[in-house]
């Protein structure tokens, strides 16, 4: 088998065999095959696409390219939740101690943000000393002692797609929903889990901006893992503008147990709870979606959910005191309020553009290597179709650096559009796939 002739093949727009992509996959991880060639099939791959069968291919190579973990010992199904990422988007700090506390477990490996989305390790680790770098035997450790843990990628997980992932976004060979479904299902399929439920992003927030394009990869990542034999539902929800009323790794904490409370953003809790519901069904837990969202309405009202999110955070080396004192996590010490120039409703939001000056302040990274300021953040006061007055406060920004607030707050002012005729609300859940 030589390298050159699979590159053609795929160039043909061929159909690769599990042993060809093997050969690829594995070769150029053990630096056997240079990154020149590597890039050649990558972009013959972006141009033809992978069939199906390709992808389950590819997805299964790079789940077996390092470790895949299991839990035989563990007496209740294994179940995650995966998000393609947004502006606001923490549900996992939510729906984790809830189907947890419900009785299932949630091995739980996340990423970082880059560009405009925040990533699940950089929110938890505005909490004082929470580990996210835990060992693999750390990690079983913690899910058996709380039913939960989230930790990032480690050396043993799916090192081919950390290597790949890499070229690819040197090559400009990321947009590629068989490379995005290989990429995703190799990492979360390496947990052990049983089941997965994903949440797919779509609107002016999302990696996909297009409704159909959503569904094409949730359609995809949800066969992808029923061909791997596990379970797998995916909703396609919305990210025209921000999830819940705040962005910002402190503020999406605090924000995150205030649901755990039983209070917060309507849409943040009911998304939250719709996600739990899913992963309790699918987990075996209950026998209905609808006796799901009951059970996770019940154990955030015990405050059960709330105390395994406790437990969790001490296991994991962070503060628990914070679930009662925000004022341990680290908050920016200065405020501006942005305004509305105008009076009408809220038509829109340039969703991305509002992560992207967060990021730019300082609450995400411009290079992977970027260090990231917990406190900055915003706090969205309006929502699309809400009635607006000149004068009204769109958003506050919090921040630390008055060098860059000006034009901060002149991206966000020009974020918003304000129509003089009423604007109808879109629904937060726009379609089920797999169910």
């Amino acid at each position: 088998m030589r390298v050159l002739d699979l590159i053609r093949k795929k160039r043909d727009a061929g159909e690769h065999s599990r042993d060809e992509l093997a050969f690829l996959v594995l070769g150029y991880t053990r630096g056997e095959i240079p990154d020149y060639q590597m890039s050649a099939w990558l972009m013959a791959t972006w141009l033809r696409g992978l069939s199906q069968a390709e992808i389950a291919a590819l997805t299964d190579v790079m789940l077996h390219s390092g470790d895949v973990v299991t839990f035989p010992e563990l007496p209740a199904k294994k179940v995650d939740k995966h998000s393609t990422g947004g502006v606001g988007d923490k549900t996992s700090l939510i729906l984790a101690p809830i189907v947890a506390a419900g009785g299932l477990f949630v091995p739980m490996i996340s990423g970082r943000g880059l560009g405009h989305t925040g990533g699940t390790l950089d929110k938890l680790e505005a909490i004082p000393g929470f580990n996210t770098g835990l060992t693999l035997p750390e990690f079983r450790q913690v899910l058996a002692a709380c039913g939960m843990s989230l930790i990032g990628q480690t050396a043993e997980i799916a090192p081919a797609d950390k290597k790949i992932y890499a070229l690819r976004d040197a090559t400009s060979t990321v947009e590629n929903i068989g490379l995005i479904c290989a990429s995703i299902m190799s990492k979360k399929l390496a947990e052990g889990i049983d089941a997965l439920v994903l949440d797919v992003k779509t609107g002016w927030g999302a990696f996909m901006k297009r409704e159909e394009d959503s569904v094409a990869l949730a359609e995809l990542m949800v066969s992808t893992a029923r061909r791997m034999g596990k379970k797998a539902v995916a909703l396609i929800t919305d990210m025209d503008q921000p999830l819940g009323r705040f962005a910002g790794h402190s503020h999406e904490i605090m924000e995150s147990i205030e649901v755990l409370r039983g209070k917060g953003a309507d849409d943040l809790r009911d998304l939250s709870f719709e996600l739990a519901a899913w992963m309790f069904y699918l987990g075996e837990r209950t026998k209905s979606v609808e006796e799901g969202r009951a059970l996770a309405a019940q154990l955030v009202q015990s405050g059960a959910a709330l105390e395994k999110f406790r437990q969790n955070i001490q296991l994991q080396g962070g503060d628990p005191r914070v679930i009662d004192d925000y004022h341990r996590l680290p908050f920016a010490k200065k405020r501006v309020d942005v305004r509305a120039a105008s009076a009408g409703f809220l038509d829109s939001t340039e969703c991305r553009e509002l992560g992207s000056t967060l990021a730019f302040l300082g609450g995400g990274r411009q290079k992977k290597e970027d260090a990231v300021d917990h406190g900055v953040g915003l706090e969205f006061h309006k929502r699309i179709g809400d009635r607006i007055a000149a004068g009204d406060v769109l958003v506050s920004v919090f921040y630390n650096d008055d060098g860059k607030i000006q034009e901060a707050t002149q991206s966000l002012a020009a974020s918003f559009r304000i129509s003089p005729d009423p604007v109808p609300r879109k629904p937060l859940i726009r379609r089920l796939v797999g169910a």
